[in-house]
């Protein structure tokens, strides 16, 4: 609001005592330049409050593991599978009727075992008819002989011929001949007759009766009565790839090769079996070696087809460099480890992995046991910054982060 006094007021005021002054423009330059000021010290105090203070980057927290120096035993694992030692097709070694089954299907059989029974009797009648031709040759010769003796000593006397002598005496020996078949017939059919019976071949496990009784079984038929395997003792085969063949070779030479095999059950028991077999042959599309071993199974514990675990230990190596596997990483162009040194400083040191059993690494490089190899947090490391170590693995930290 705009009030006007009249000018005889205005006057007045400004004639009295302890009237403000007229403007002078001194003191608008004066009071201008204070403004300013006032909002430069404001504008820069909400600017410094609010702006974010740049603070000193903290170590990067680390886990870190003892370098440790032992023995490492070089080993390699893989997958085996279980084989029979021998298996062996049941047949019939004659044609006829099977009659009875003497062994339930599962059964533990031994060598010589009776299995199967044939029916018996037209076998019993071959061999008997075989008997009776023989009886009936042989009595023929007795025969034959002594006519043979008699015109013998007539053609000496001249009371005879010598040529019919000489056909008593052919006749004599086509019926010895006779006689000596007759005995190969009656012995094929006295074998015949305990083909009949047929008996275990071999110690092992029955499978199931493949050819039930009542059925015609044909001589030495495709279709196997049974099959047996033999799983006391079993062999356990695996590969192993082909760079492992010189010290498979020099173990084997030592006859110390050994496999530890090891049976996913509720206690994951832990075998031991020999190496008795190495292939060979490398397999040109794998690149492997086939092994074998033998091993007892006298509880028959192990299945043919049954998948195992199998570690094979083929060197020893003396007074190892060892890390966690998870300290070493990999470069551009090489493998590195992280190295806490005295001052608490991560120091970057190649190294060379030498063996891998899956959880520790034997490594050559240039480390010295006890040092301190970071193992978890090595994405936040930089080479030459310091950490901070949060936990040790193998023992406790000799540094801290200063």
């Amino acid at each position: 609001m705009d009030i006007r006094l009249p000018s005889s007021h205005r006057e007045a005021l400004e004639e009295a005592p302890g009237a403000w002054p007229r403007a002078d423009p001194r003191w608008r330059l004066i009071g201008g330049i204070a403004a300013a000021i006032l909002v430069v010290a404001v504008v820069w105090y909400f600017r410094s409050s609010h702006e974010p203070q740049t603070l000193p980057t903290p170590p990067a927290p680390v886990r870190v593991a003892v370098v440790r120096l032992q023995n490492v035993t070089v080993a390699e694992r893989t997958i085996g599978t279980v084989v029979a030692n021998a298996t062996v097709q049941v047949t019939s070694r004659v044609e006829g009727q099977l009659v009875a089954a003497r062994f339930k299907e599962g059964d533990i059989v031994h060598r010589g075992d009776l299995l199967f029974q044939l029916d018996p009797r037209p076998f019993q009648a071959a061999l008997a008819q075989a008997v009776a031709t023989e009886n009936r040759d042989q009595a023929q010769l007795v025969s034959a002989r002594n006519d043979a003796a008699r015109y013998a000593s007539l053609a000496a006397q001249g009371a005879a011929s010598k040529s019919q002598a000489d056909q008593f005496v052919a006749a004599a020996k086509a019926l010895q001949a006779s006689v000596a078949s007759d005995k190969a017939a009656v012995d094929a059919a006295r074998l015949n007759v305990t083909y009949t019976q047929i008996h275990s071949p071999i110690d092992g496990k029955t499978g199931p009766i493949l050819i039930q009784p009542g059925n015609m079984v044909p001589a030495s038929g495709t279709n196997p009565l049974v099959v047996i395997t033999q799983i006391q003792p079993v062999k356990v085969s695996f590969f192993l790839p082909q760079s492992d063949l010189p010290r498979i070779q020099d173990q084997m030479q030592s006859h110390r090769l050994s496999a530890t095999l090891t049976v996913h059950d509720s206690a994951d028991t832990h075998l031991t079996a020999l190496v008795d077999f190495v292939g060979n042959a490398v397999d040109n599309t794998t690149g492997t070696v086939e092994l074998r071993a033998t091993f007892d199974n006298r509880d028959y514990r192990l299945v043919p087809g049954q998948l195992l675990d199998v570690s094979v230990s083929l060197a020893n190596l003396a007074g190892a460099l060892v890390v966690p596997r998870e300290a070493v990483n990999e470069g551009q162009q090489n493998r590195y480890v992280y190295v806490v040194d005295r001052q608490g400083r991560a120091q970057m040191r190649p190294v060379t992995v030498i063996y891998d059993d899956g959880k520790m690494d034997a490594v050559r490089g240039e480390l010295s046991p006890g040092d301190q190899v970071i193992t978890d947090g090595q994405l936040r490391v930089v080479a030459g910054k310091p950490v901070a170590i949060v936990r040790a693995r193998g023992g406790a930290p000799r540094t801290q982060a200063r």
